[in-house]
């Protein structure tokens, strides 16, 4: 059943470096929504790629010594290479210095102008090389960058300016009626709250300090400004022509269904691209998705460390599919997850050794050993808590397909997985409940028994079916030993398809070994030596970020002083920023029965959407403050490192709001 198109995209990936397995999870998890969608009876077309121009790379090549578009063509290359090891089936890669949407660019910088949407000025302000971007001093946090924390430095230019403003009420209108239009909700009310509803400043659209960018045809001392540049790529790339000449593949396409990107690009998706495609007259995209990040378990990824994950590492270690299933089940539908060694080998042994690889092995030796391979339905039981049992196997696994669709419809992709696994444990118990080696000794039984394997071997097959959008190799892998073939959606959930009669193969394949969680670990410290021996980095300066902090000495005090103040364990209910503040977050923090109302400053360190559901350390006692006009009853205390960052100080094993700290 074709259920029409759906369009997606991914972010363009930034060609300043080759991109670690954090940056590699976005490609992953929009294969996954691309592959479910086409068995789900969609036309989809799938668009990823590269953003390669500005200044931060014009630096990059300089010190690497070549020209920008050497290095770019370089890295562009790489990023591919991981999209293809992924097993990801995107329809088209496009890259920003393409020609043909180079020219597409430039017509529509001179389209905006000669409607009156940019016009020309100059730019003072501070600007921040890594996010190119420019900021007014009242925009920074403790002077430096809003969105990446770096330092800024003063900065003054002849350039272009998009009026802004034109559209805001436009903007803030369709977000108001368009609810499905920013998820998760909370990038939405970050973006209202902090962007919108404060009032949108014109965005400066050229540059004229560097080289390496589109150059504005009417005026070659301008190169067009990079978000401008690389926004217009999900219309650019399937043929849009800003003089009116558009490709029936863009009447199409557009607008698109899904615009996938990670968190910390939301503001340019969600506010920057919308009012550039108003201008231009073009529909609004339907959803935009902030996914969160990966983080490293073990501490930051850091090149001068030498610790740095790639794909191609965990690929090494634990195969393509292992690492698709780690980074997508993993990862939460808003906060961030974490990868580690120990985390993966855990998953691997537990879910796709044993609950996966175990009950398929399990079950054509089974099939092997009591009918030489054949698998047959003989009918239900005439024991009535056998039928139920065969009926509530049954139900689970018919149902499955239904409750993952409504959580991939959703973009809970973690979620689906689980209820994928879901059946395969539902089929574990099911061998449990009915112990096929018992029935086996019973030659009367012989015919139930063959009904346990059919069933079975029906379950799994619908299971892999379903697991193929997130792990395809490994569910075309299950098929091929059942000697047969994935099944259709349209038939996902009907029981009892799997043609009676058929061979399962005579030696079942290992889906998955088990592994060693310490000799993963010794290998991975190897891996990471060498690399850094190769980079030239000795032993002591990889862990130079570790290097302890001494502080300049607070006179002493007495135990008295110190059991003055009550430290209790408080748990965050609900945040928000403070309107007022570039630096405050306004926390509702429940300890015990009781909950405290707590402004901190740390948003350039966390989100309101982060802090949610966080155990914290709280200062209870201290002396209520106004803060920026707003009541704070406490204090969340915090770890500051040598360059400023702060993480807030938590408990390291579960403990219950309200439990004493001493």
């Amino acid at each position: 059943m074709n259920k029409g198109k759906y369009y997606m995209t991914t972010a363009i990936a930034y060609t300043s470096g080759k991109p670690h397995i954090g940056n590699s999870y976005e490609i992953v998890l929009a294969d996954a929504i691309a592959r479910f969608k086409r068995a789900d009876g969609y036309d989809v077309f799938f668009q990823t790629g590269t953003d390669e121009h500005g200044q931060k790379i014009e630096l990059k090549a300089e010190e690497a010594g070549v020209s920008p578009k050497e290095f770019v063509d370089k890295v562009a290359g790489q990023i591919r290479e991981i999209c293809d090891m992924l097993n990801t089936s995107y329809d088209k890669f496009i890259r920003t210095t393409d020609d043909y949407h180079e020219k597409q660019v430039q017509k529509i910088f001179k389209r905006l102008y000669e409607q009156g949407d940019i016009y020309k000025g100059a730019y003072e302000g501070m600007y921040c090389t890594p996010c190119e971007s420019f900021w007014t001093e009242s925009q920074l946090v403790d002077g430096k960058c809003p969105d990446c924390g770096r330092e800024c430095k003063p900065a003054k230019e002849e350039a272009y300016f998009f009026k802004m403003s034109k559209y805001a009420d436009r903007l803030i209108e369709h977000i108001n009626t368009h609810p499905e239009f920013i998820q998760p909700v909370s990038r939405k009310n970050e973006m209202m709250n902090n962007f919108l509803l404060p009032g949108l400043q014109d965005l400066c659209v050229s540059r004229t300090s560097f080289k390496w960018g589109i150059p504005v045809d009417f005026d070659d001392k301008h190169v067009v400004y990079v978000w401008l540049d690389a926004l217009t790529n999900y219309i650019t790339g399937i043929g849009y022509d800003a003089d009116g000449n558009s490709t029936e593949q863009y009447k199409k396409l557009w607008p698109a269904d899904l615009h996938l990107i990670g968190k910390d690009i939301i503001r340019f998706h969600t506010i920057y691209w919308p009012i550039f495609l108003m201008a231009l007259g073009e529909p609004l995209p339907k959803q935009v998705f902030g996914h969160p990040w990966l983080l490293q378990g073990d501490g930051k990824m850091s090149k001068s460390k030498g610790n740095v994950i790639y794909a191609e590492d965990l690929i090494k270690f634990f195969g393509v599919d292992a690492v698709r299933y780690f980074v997508l089940h993993e990862m939460p539908f808003e906060n961030d997850g974490v990868i580690s060694w120990e985390l993966m080998v855990e998953r691997l042994n537990s879910d796709l050794a044993n609950t996966l690889g175990n009950l398929v092995n399990r079950t054509i030796s089974m099939s092997n050993k009591y009918f030489g391979g054949v698998v047959e339905n003989k009918g239900e039981s005439d024991d009535p808590a056998q039928a139920a049992i065969d009926a509530d196997l049954k139900a689970v696994v018919t149902d499955t397909y239904k409750r993952v669709a409504k959580k991939m419809d959703d973009l809970r992709v973690a979620d689906a997985i689980t209820e994928i696994f879901v059946l395969f444990k539902r089929c574990n118990k099911y061998i449990d409940e009915t112990e096929p080696w018992v029935l086996a000794k019973d030659e009367a039984k012989k015919d139930r028994l063959a009904t346990v394997l059919y069933n079975l071997v029906e379950g799994i097959t619908i299971g892999a079916s379903l697991l193929e959008p997130y792990m395809p190799e490994t569910a075309e892998k299950i098929v091929a030993q059942l000697n047969t073939q994935i099944r259709s959606f349209d038939d996902i959930e009907k029981f009892g398809l799997y043609p009676s009669g058929n061979k399962v193969t005579e030696k079942p394949e290992i889906l998955f070994a088990r592994q060693d969680v310490a000799e993963v670990v010794a290998k991975a410290d190897e891996m990471f030596e060498q690399r850094r021996k190769e980079a030239g980095i000795p032993a002591e300066e990889a862990k130079e970020e570790e290097a302890v902090i001494d502080i300049e000495a607070k006179p002493e005090i007495t135990f008295d002083d110190f059991g003055k103040m009550q430290f209790q364990v408080g748990e965050i209910i609900s945040c928000e920023a403070v309107p007022k503040s570039k630096k405050l977050l306004c926390s509702q923090v429940k300890i015990g029965s009781a909950t405290k109302q707590i402004v901190s400053g740390i948003r350039a360190h966390y989100t309101p959407e982060e802090m949610v559901g966080k155990k914290v350390m709280v200062l209870v006692n201290l002396k209520p403050a106004k803060l920026a006009g707003v009541l704070s009853e406490g204090m969340l205390l915090c770890a500051e490192d040598a360059e400023g960052n702060l993480a807030l100080v938590t408990p390291e094993k579960p403990m219950p709001a309200g439990a004493e700290i001493c």
